[in-house]
């Protein structure tokens, strides 16, 4: 493997596992004000990011690279409201898909289409992470501002439940 596609998906395992701090966080902060429902969908989004973590450490492992492990960085960021929240998980989102296209660049550059064909699915999964982030945001946007409405979102958030990855590397 190129030692800079090495350094890039050995940094991406580091990367996912503070995403999955930083989801533990806005779950934390959710669980605070009262909405269960919220910071449930945010402990799910922790499990897919842990999960992402591990997917790119097998892969690793699989072809034989040494894995690294760094610090974990705390998130330091503090909320004002409910929308900061939101729009800093879309934000996080899309610094994601740049780590990942990041990636693919490196590999294709060095025509590593094994990994490319591991990334095509990150790619994937990004867009969806995107989707699902823009999504809460226009729910917030269109309900968060009654009680009642907040009320039923919340409970729409708590229904989501965990789905393990489903790659095969």
């Amino acid at each position: 493997m190129n030692a800079k596609v090495h350094e890039l998906l050995n940094a991406q395992i580091n990367k996912e596992f503070y995403s999955a701090y930083l989801y533990l966080d806005f779950s934390n902060y959710f669980e605070e004000r009262g909405l269960d429902g919220f910071a449930n969908w945010y402990m799910v989004q922790a499990q897919e990011e842990r999960d992402h973590a591990m997917l790119f450490y097998q892969y690793l492992q699989n072809e034989n690279q040494i894995v690294t492990l760094d610090a974990i960085a705390k998130p330091e960021k503090k909320y004002s409201c409910d929308m900061d929240v939101l729009k800093a998980g879309l934000e996080h989102e899309i610094y994601v898909t740049s780590l990942i296209n990041d990636i693919y660049a490196a590999a294709y550059e060095v025509k590593d289409f094994r990994t490319m064909q591991v990334l095509d699915w990150f790619v994937k999964e990004q867009g969806e992470e995107e989707t699902n982030a823009n999504d809460l945001i226009t729910k917030m946007e269109l309900f968060g501002s009654d009680p009642k409405s907040l009320y039923m979102l919340n409970q729409e958030l708590a229904a989501r439940v965990y789905t393990a990855p489903s790659l095969v590397l």
